[in-house]
């Protein structure tokens, strides 16, 4: 909520009156810290750990309002860099923080903060009384949960709440002790305190689900998420229930969550309230309410240890400085999670170094798949192709298909079932299958969860209605058919932890389309590009993987060749047009159309006008054989393209937060269509008669989308009186007065047909010259 300064009286913080935008989060640095880091060489102090003597701000040490050192690198097996800087140099010994000065000097403010806070917990509390079944206190152990518990004590009555902590089994040994802390009080004064925990240990789960990664967190699914809801429903008698969790978010933590609501519903689990009550708190407050309340609100003795953040003893989200005070503070729980994580790697077995380096610079925890992992290849989810049939198969599937279908209700194609040797195999029409691609979508979800499940209980958990139940094996009883348990990304954490890279994904049509990655050009590139001219390729800013995207897509444009040398077209477009002129994109964009798959597959599958969820544009492509991570590149480039004058001032689309949609582009140049109708007659080697109706008629298989399809062009007679003007048969009319010895269009009675001359369309080119 508000900014702070660091205090010399003190050696503390001091709030100050005005709103802080960015926090620099500071912590606490207490005695065993220092010894970690070697400054016992360097200073004086004593051993106690009562008061901090200075404190952190990312990798700087301030002392007294001084930075006095700063760490470089530091990783899971390797001390961070200590550097003394010259302040740091004249201090021979350290005064811990005055604690009482630094609280009494804070107090006004703080006591603004903490009842503007209880009064929105008692507010909000009462405001949802009459919506939810249970009010509970989402509790991890750490600074934030145990201030948050705190506030909450305050703002409800005592059987108002209950309080859950969400054991992972991975949790540091002084967090169990700040648990148990917790927990004594809660039960002295009347407080319910319970304890969630998954049925699996974690030394199983990592080598059953494959060691979490950053884009694999499988774990805060199966080992808290999911065992809290499970306790809760039991508290709650085993019936549906509405929970309201008070959740110790803070938006200055990440940027994620800087955009979160104070109260939000669904998250992880749907059917849930999450209150974010100390949403706007820094750091700072947060260690200064805690000094405050020190006799009632525990300090988590790992932050003594160096450690920011009280999590899991080997976290895929964390640092390597932060890991390697893990490994300091607790060897034996992080080494033996480590060692599991060493031994699943594939192909680093054997090679001491190369395992090394795997683990210090975040090849374990960066993995998307089950690639580089040790894994039972014998269980498979295959997806194949033959002539018009989409198969499946599923081999050594660890769950019954027949349970999970009942979750999709009606399904209005056919399919046929047959069993093999060791598994079984699923047909469908894919024309059919297009049809429902969204259900689709979830119908292949079935057979992953089939194959893979470990009955983890996630999909238990997130069935609010309580049909899903695997106390004895996998049931499903009357099911609504909500869907919820077919929202996880794949329809199955096991197989999105485990699968390859390419299985359970066709070779279709989809082969090639996300051609630009993450790394579709940006509009600051094009206009450097036209401003510097072919010489900025070979002297510019940009990363690698930037340039050479960036390269293809000057070439699809047909502004480069492939050596990367301006064309004559380039040319017309730098001498007549301008980098960010209509015409000029217009002339780009139909170029595109004909060379780039990714562009034609947004014309060919987004119809003008009609707006898309992202929900379908991913069941389109995922049908076409592209795999998740591609989806993701496609939807993401889409709005790239947008944010350039392609869409800014050619109006290709728009995309929105949740929406992609197609638009009719503007042209204010109709030589650009005759450009088009040049490249398209070329690109599909046809006659250069063509009748009207044939760029209409999208059921034709064509090598190349219509003039009408890559703009979006209407009809006159679609169009209202006053505007048909940009109407097809208006502007090849105008077209054809403009430029008789280019185009003929004529439509008169039957005929509607448009005559190309013997012309090319770098010959139509030549017309912008002039």
């Amino acid at each position: 909520m508000y900014s702070y300064i660091h205090d010399p009286e003190t050696g503390g913080l001091l709030l100050t009156s005005s709103p802080t935008k960015v926090s620099r989060e500071p912590r606490p640095v207490y005695a065993p810290e220092l010894d970690m880091l070697g400054l016992n060489e360097h200073w004086k102090y004593s051993t106690q750990t009562d008061a901090p003597y200075m404190w952190a701000e990312a990798s700087a040490y301030i002392y007294r309002g001084v930075k006095v050192a700063e760490l470089h690198g530091g990783d899971l097996y390797h001390a961070p860099e200590v550097e003394i800087t010259p302040e740091g140099e004249k201090i021979s010994e350290l005064v811990p923080v005055d604690i009482e000065a630094m609280c009494r000097k804070n107090d006004e403010l703080l006591n603004i903060i903490e009842r503007n806070t209880v009064r929105k917990i008692t507010a909000d509390y009462e405001k949802y009384s009459g919506r939810a079944d249970i009010f509970y206190v989402a509790f991890s152990g750490g600074k934030d949960s145990a201030v948050l518990l705190d506030l909450v004590r305050k703002a409800l009555p005592a059987g108002g709440f209950v309080v859950v902590f969400g054991d992972t089994g991975m949790e540091f040994p002084d967090t169990y002790k700040a648990v148990r802390v917790a927990e004594t009080m809660c039960r002295k004064e009347g407080i319910p305190f319970y304890r969630a925990r998954s049925d699996f240990r974690p030394e199983d789960s990592w080598r059953i689900f494959g060691p979490p990664a950053r884009g694999l967190r499988w774990c805060c699914s199966v080992h808290k998420n999911a065992p809290q809801v499970l306790r809760l429903r039991k508290i709650n008698g085993g019936k549906k229930f509405t929970g309201f969790a008070f959740v110790g978010i803070r938006a200055q933590e990440s940027p994620a969550r800087s955009k979160y609501q104070c109260v939000t519903y669904g998250g992880d689990f749907g059917g849930q309230w999450s209150h974010n009550s100390i949403l706007d708190w820094t750091s700072a407050e947060i260690w200064l309410y805690m000094y405050k309340y020190n006799r009632v609100v525990f300090v988590n003795e790992s932050y003594k240890k160096g450690i920011s953040r009280a999590g899991c003893l080997l976290c895929p989200m964390g640092s390597g400085r932060n890991d390697y005070y893990q490994m300091q503070a607790y060897p034996e729980g992080v080494s033996a999670l480590a060692e599991i994580v060493r031994s699943m790697n594939e192909r680093c077995t054997g090679n001491s170094k190369a395992l090394d380096g795997y683990m210090c610079n975040g090849g374990w925890n960066a993995r998307k798949n089950g690639r580089d992992i040790k894994r039972d290849k014998t269980k498979q989810y295959i997806e194949d192709i033959e002539n018009d049939t989409f198969i499946i198969r599923v081999i050594n599937p660890s769950s019954d298909w027949r349970e999970w279908i009942k979750t999709l209700g009606f399904i209005p194609f056919k399919f046929e079932h047959k069993i093999l040797e060791n598994g079984y195999e699923i047909r469908c029409s894919i024309e059919e299958t297009r049809k429902n691609m969204v259900l689709f979508t979830k119908f292949k979800y079935i057979f992953k969860k089939s194959a893979y499940c470990v009955s983890c209980r996630v999909c238990e958990a997130n069935c609010s209605h309580g049909c899903i139940s695997f106390e004895n094996g996998l049931r499903i009883k009357d099911c609504i058919h909500c869907g919820d348990c077919l929202k996880l990304e794949d329809g199955c954490l096991a197989y999105r932890s485990l699968r390859m890279p390419y299985e359970g994904v066709v070779e279709m049509k989809g082969k090639g389309i996300n051609q630009f990655s993450n790394h579709a050009p940006k509009t600051e590139w094009i206009k450097d590009f036209f401003t510097i001219g072919d010489g900025y390729l070979s002297s510019n800013s940009l990363g690698p993987e930037q340039k050479r995207h960036f390269r293809q897509f000057l070439r699809l444009c047909e502004i480069t060749d492939k050596k990367d040398n301006a064309t004559e077209f380039f040319g017309v477009i730098m001498d007549k047009c301008g980098w960010d002129n209509v015409t000029a994109w217009g002339l780009m964009f139909a170029n595109l159309a004909y060379n780039s798959r990714q562009i034609q597959w947004y014309i060919d599958n987004m119809t003008v006008g009609r707006e898309y969820s992202r929900v379908e544009i991913s069941a389109m492509l995922e049908s076409e054989g592209v795999s998740r991570y591609g989806i993701s590149s496609v939807i993401y480039a889409f709005g790239r393209f947008c944010e350039l004058p392609m869409g800014t001032v050619l109006h290709f689309g728009r995309a929105g937060s949740e929406t992609l949609t197609r638009t009719e582009c503007t042209i204010t140049d109709n030589r650009v269509l005759l450009y088009a109708l040049y490249k398209f007659a070329e690109k599909c080697n046809l006659p250069h008669e063509i009748h009207l109706p044939y760029l209409f008629d999208d059921t034709i298989d064509r090598d190349g989308p219509t003039p009408i399809r890559i703009f979006g062009l209407r009809d006159d007679d679609s169009l209202p009186p006053a505007e048909r003007s940009r109407g097809i048969r208006a502007r090849l009319r105008g077209l054809s007065a403009a430029y008789p010895d280019y185009i003929n269009a004529t439509f008169t009675n039957d005929l509607q047909t448009i005559t190309l001359r013997d012309k090319t369309s770098q010959d139509v080119l030549d017309l912008f010259r002039k």
